[in-house]
């Protein structure tokens, strides 16, 4: 009896020590062509060709470019994109979440000094995150969510510790939902195995869902010999023979995962549970802007420098050798160009109207995505500084606010998760706890301390509210909203009190009420 249930913990704890790779079944013997015909999953499968095709933009694929010779031929050539997409993600990603972010956990009772016990579960959530490297990792995979879409996280057990899985929006599958999140999913993990001089394709699929307020896991395989079809429902055994069917957790008051969607509704289909990435509406200008810098690029290469000469002057034998360097090609032999003999023929590039036209499909682009006009182009003295794009343009800093709100909620659920997974002693090799606390006696705190991103105009009049109140030093009123060092700030309040009018004045004394800037 002792065997077997140590046996069932084994395969409990084995379950809980794998993480995602990536994914594209068979249900009673049958073939599956794609995972979105299975019976448990309800979503438009067409959600996932916009995926898809959101990834191809996202990692520049675009087929080459069919055109015919001057001669008639037809001829195939690199189609030269410019990779905004990647741009724009990345630029979203980082103004939106990085290494200065710091997540904490407070007292929900607003208590100035914290309890020891949510102390310790704050220095153990700050040793996972770290052996996780998760700000580094939240911020590439929020990059990839952006231009997708979404992405989830979820923890799983490695030895005695928490280790965190990331799952791309083609791996993530909702199969119930609700308008606030997402509460069962299938999450897919595909393989390729050699066997012979064929190769197979694995997928497994593992459901999170929950019956009788009870939290159950259970796994299937699919196996294919084509890498577009999931194929036939196969044992677990063949690759994970230490894997259980199914598991059965009680006591959870969350699903063991956290899925983050782009804010604002997915208009290209309003019943569905997944965010919309910065493709899905902005494919036409993406398109203009890739054909437009295409044909610069081919146009550049056209427009290499071409001297035409008579032909006989190109011929060569043993008693006349070539006169001009073999290697070059300026020179192009014409037959009947004896009476023009030698002329420069090379067309101007139009830089400046290829230029000027990139240039502003860039910014209708940065408009579409929720960017200040000038955060992808160049200025005038150089590429602006994003101080300067959201000093002058709040479009950025309103964007960032409506992906923070969602970046802080997908954080609280995954920092819940974790200490559910890390409550649950039956997991771990020393089937222990490795932190047990209440669900409801901590709150998450995410503090994105950059201070570089606010909003200048609201600041400003934040703050003269705030001196005129009473509650701000009117010097610190100065340094905050023109960025004076101490020499600069002695300066100019000396030259506004030489300023002033004289002594006695109704004016003087109300400017002395204004400029009277101790601490």
């Amino acid at each position: 009896m002792v065997g077997e249930i140590m046996g069932v913990i084994q395969t409990i704890k084995n379950m809980f020590k794998r993480g995602v790779d990536s994914v594209n079944m068979s249900v009673n013997g049958k073939d599956i062509a794609k995972i979105t015909d299975h019976p448990k999953i309800g979503i438009d499968s067409l959600e996932y060709v916009r995926i898809a095709e959101n990834f191809k933009y996202y990692a520049n694929l675009f087929p080459d470019v069919n055109y015919k010779s001057s001669f008639g031929d037809n001829k195939k050539r690199e189609f030269k994109s410019l990779n905004v997409t990647k741009t724009a993600a990345r630029r979203l990603a980082s103004i939106i979440f990085n290494e200065k972010c710091k997540v904490t956990l407070n007292d929900p009772t607003d208590k100035k000094d914290v309890s020891k016990e949510i102390k310790e579960a704050s220095e153990f959530l700050e040793q996972t995150l770290y052996d996780n490297n998760f700000y580094n990792l939240f911020e590439l995979n929020l990059e990839k969510g952006i231009a997708a879409g979404g992405f989830a996280m979820r923890p799983y057990i490695d030895g005695d510790k928490i280790k965190i899985s990331w799952i791309r929006a083609d791996q993530f599958y909702p199969l119930r939902s609700n308008t606030n999140e997402v509460s069962e999913c299938a999450i897919a993990t595909k393989s390729i195995q050699t066997e012979g001089d064929t190769n197979y394709y694995y997928t497994l699929l593992e459901f999170h869902e929950w019956q009788d307020e009870k939290y159950v896991i259970s796994n299937e395989l699919y196996k294919s010999d084509n890498s577009n079809v999931v194929g036939k429902q196969v044992p677990l055994s063949i690759l994970y023979p230490d894997l259980a069917e199914t598991v059965t957790l009680e006591g959870l008051q969350r699903p063991l995962f956290a899925y983050f969607r782009t804010p604002g509704a997915n208009n290209k289909s309003l019943e569905s549970p997944l965010g919309a990435g910065i493709v899905d509406n902005s494919k036409e200008i993406l398109d203009t802007i890739n054909t437009t810098h295409d044909q610069f690029a081919w146009e550049i290469q056209l427009g290499q420098r071409r001297v035409v000469v008579p032909a006989e002057f190109l011929k060569t034998d043993e008693t006349h050798p070539p006169m001009f360097d073999t290697d070059q090609n300026v020179f192009a032999g014409v037959y009947g160009a004896e009476n023009i003999g030698v002329k420069d023929i090379t067309t101007p590039i139009r830089t400046v109207q290829y230029k000027d036209a990139i240039s502003h499909l860039i910014k209708e682009f940065e408009v579409q995505v929720g960017l200040s006009v000038g955060s992808m182009n160049y200025a005038d003295d150089g590429i602006k500084t994003a101080t300067e794009i959201v000093s002058n343009n709040s479009m950025t800093y309103q964007t960032r606010s409506s992906y923070l709100t969602m970046v802080e909620k997908v954080i609280n659920e995954l920092i819940h998760s974790i200490f559910e997974l890390a409550g649950y002693g039956e997991m771990f090799e020393s089937e222990k706890p490795l932190f047990s606390i209440e669900y409801d006696s901590y709150l998450v705190k995410v503090s994105f301390e950059d201070g570089l991103f606010v909003d200048r105009n609201k600041q400003l009049e934040n703050d003269l509210k705030a001196v005129t109140a009473g509650v701000m030093p009117k010097k610190q009123f100065l340094i905050r909203n023109y960025n004076l060092n101490e020499d600069e700030l002695e300066d100019w309040l000396a030259a506004l009190k030489d300023e002033m009018p004289e002594a006695g004045s109704t004016e003087r004394r109300s400017q002395d009420a204004l400029f009277d800037l101790g601490d």
